[in-house]
């Protein structure tokens, strides 16, 4: 399905940046998944992970908001979940961790996908 969601400046940033990605669809959500994404956080308990972002209608004009994990991360120190990070989200018959965080500055002409990964990597490497 490689093609059908993402325009080709976002799809084409990805290649170019080496990021594989998968696009899925299921009900009426369109999204990504970034399969066996680094985990920039030694305090969480897994080095990698699957991200889920879906897409909204008009983007890249219009943000993303929240972003999904599988498998589950948890604080090594404590075993909890992260802030915010602690409630299920059912997506194409997998029940992600769903990490609410919004995007609150978004530039339409100038974000894109490459926006969305560095948020997501700034979420996860402070998760706390």
């Amino acid at each position: 399905m490689q093609g059908l969601i993402l325009n080709p400046v976002c799809a084409g940033y990805l290649t170019q940046h080496g990021v594989g990605y998968e696009e899925v669809q299921f009900g009426g959500s369109k999204g990504l998944i970034f399969r066996a994404h680094p985990i920039p956080n030694e305090l969480l308990d897994s080095g990698v992970a699957d991200i889920l972002t879906i897409l909204p209608a008009g983007f890249p004009d219009c943000p993303t908001d929240m972003f999904y994990v599988f498998p589950w991360l948890k604080l090594k120190s404590t075993g909890a979940y992260p802030r915010a990070a602690d409630q299920a989200f059912d997506f194409n018959g997998v029940i992600w961790q769903r990490w609410s965080r919004h995007q609150s500055a978004w530039r339409p002409g100038v974000d894109g996908i490459w926006t969305v990964l560095a948020r997501i990597n700034e979420a996860l490497r402070v998760a706390g």
